[in-house]
């Protein structure tokens, strides 16, 4: 009977196979413009002043600031460490990687006439928006009695028993693709549950939708390791503007892209006298997306000294493509393992994502030729983030939570430049609010930078050193065992930049 159904159910339900949620949303609309030596020195408060090409990233505005051609390349090697707590337990990890993280250039052109517009320049840029590279490890005993079994308890919960288990004779690859096609997701957890004796049936019949686990109550050894790379990007295509001697306009037009793994693994132990006594769970996701953003900017001068400016941003419109993979083996003190590892890959459907604009303004001065002070307050409602289309009611679910959950958030960033002979010496502070309401499941960051500098005439080497901490409350799972890890993130990089006059 399941499979006289099959087509019908799965024309209804193509649009909820998949499992996105807030940390998903929360990825994408995050960003942190790695930048050149100099602008990451300065902690990113560069809207008002330009001249550099990851201002340009700020506000587009900054390109019409130089005064001649102008390129820039940069690396930079990252490093996350993460000091986790679970329950009784401290674990410490890192990850680090070194990659060419800004490339771009401007052109300038003069205008010798007498239009008060008095040069035009054309750019283009790419800016490494984020670091998905990252490795942390939950290890504790959990005494609230979460287990895992209850994700597949909630997963399981009301579904028939017809559609979460094997017809006779079908093999747990085609069972397990069937399931994600027709019914989606959460079918497949339940499924998943149900084939490897974790969950039973109250009544061993097709219309059956009530369950209990097979684990006894108790305390619970977890071994949780998460794991990602990829990263978020943009690539700037620039034009700008000077009107007479004070003012400076610019656009943006920015194609980004997404690449993303992850991969969890959990070992649960349990001593309670369950019949299963060990659990491995093993999931992976791969994302894959472009999107496409503006941004509009100016900058003026008040005086010689002040500058004053401001840029916005639009949201940016993904398009996203994801892909899973899972297994989970079940162990007992009498038979052999129980391992259901479908071998089989979920491809979802492609998905809409927006999210939120920004506001950046900005104020700097400069102290002629020997050094500068640079201001920058940035604000971005992360509640408007939007999965799409809207008309899907799982969308519409998910989207009602990101709006009771965030909020809007600012960004402070400050900072400095002193210049000695050919030598520049630079540092700068940044603060970003949590862009959760509870301001616990992701805390505030505070982030500090130091860097120097020299200039050999048409060409500069710039080096910087900046490092910024934040604390997050992550549960496990987002169903069922959603007890948190606490993790406290400290990333530290270390850039280098070579930029030339053409």
């Amino acid at each position: 009977m399941k499979k006289l159904n099959l087509l019908f159910i799965g024309i209804l339900s193509v649009c909820s196979l998949s499992a996105q949620d807030i940390s998903d949303a929360l990825r994408y609309s995050q960003d942190e413009i790695q930048g050149t030596a100099r602008f990451r020195a300065l902690s990113g408060a560069f809207g008002a002043l330009g001249g550099d090409m990851s201002a340009v990233s700020i506000n587009p505005a900054g390109s019409a600031v130089f005064t001649q051609s102008h390129a820039s390349l940069t690396f930079s090697n990252v490093d996350t460490s993460n000091d986790t707590r679970y329950f009784n337990e401290l674990t410490s990890s890192s990850e680090s990687n070194f990659d060419v993280n800004q490339g771009g250039a401007a052109f300038v052109f003069e205008n010798r006439s007498n239009s008060p517009w008095r040069k035009f320049t054309i750019g283009v840029a790419y800016d490494r928006t984020n670091n998905y590279d990252n490795t942390w490890n939950a290890v504790g005993t959990n005494t609230n009695n979460q287990s895992i079994d209850l994700y597949f308890l909630n997963y399981a919960d009301g579904k028939r028993l017809d559609e979460i288990s094997t017809l006779p004779n079908e093999s747990i690859s085609n069972a397990y693709s069937d399931i994600g096609n027709v019914y989606g997701f959460a079918h497949q957890q339940a499924f998943l549950g149900y084939e490897s004796y974790i969950l039973e049936p109250d009544a061993d019949e097709d219309d059956n939708t009530t369950y209990f686990s097979n684990l006894v109550d108790g305390d619970f050894e977890h071994d949780y390791l998460y794991t990602s790379s990829g990263y978020n990007g943009k690539i700037s295509f620039n034009v700008a503007a000077q009107y007479e001697d004070n003012l400076y306009l610019g656009l943006n037009l920015n194609s980004h892209f997404i690449d993303f793994q992850k991969s969890t693994s959990l070992i649960e132990d349990t001593s309670t006298g369950s019949e299963i006594n060990r659990i491995d769970f093993n999931n992976s996701l791969s994302t894959t997306g472009n999107g496409f953003s503006f941004q509009l900017g100016g900058i003026i001068k008040l005086s010689p000294e002040f500058r004053l400016g401001v840029a916005f941003d639009s949201p940016t419109w993904y398009t996203i493509e994801e892909e899973t993979t899972q297994g989970i083996s079940t162990y007992t003190d009498f038979d052999s393992p129980v391992r259901i590892y479908p071998q089989t890959v979920n491809v979802y459907p492609q998905y809409k994502l927006q999210t939120p604009s920004k506001i950046t303004g900005s104020l700097a001065y400069v102290f002629g030729t020997q050094g500068l002070l640079s201001f920058d307050y940035s604000r971005k409602d992360y509640s408007k983030t939007k999965f799409k289309p809207e008309s899907d009611s799982f969308f519409t679910e998910q989207n009602a939570v990101i709006s009771e959950i965030l909020t809007d958030a600012s960004t402070y960033r400050l900072g400095g430049e002193y210049k000695v002979n050919q030598f520049s010496f630079r540092g700068g502070y940044r603060f970003e609010e949590s862009p959760y309401k509870d301001g616990v499941t992701v805390g505030d960051l505070n982030g500090y930078s130091l860097g120097i500098g020299y200039n050999f005439g048409n060409t500069k080497l710039d080096l910087t050193f900046d490092q910024a901490n934040r604390t997050n409350e992550t549960p496990l799972y987002n169903v069922g065992l959603t007890d948190a890890a606490v993790i406290d993130r400290t990333n530290s990089n270390v850039t280098l930049s070579l930029s030339f006059n053409i």
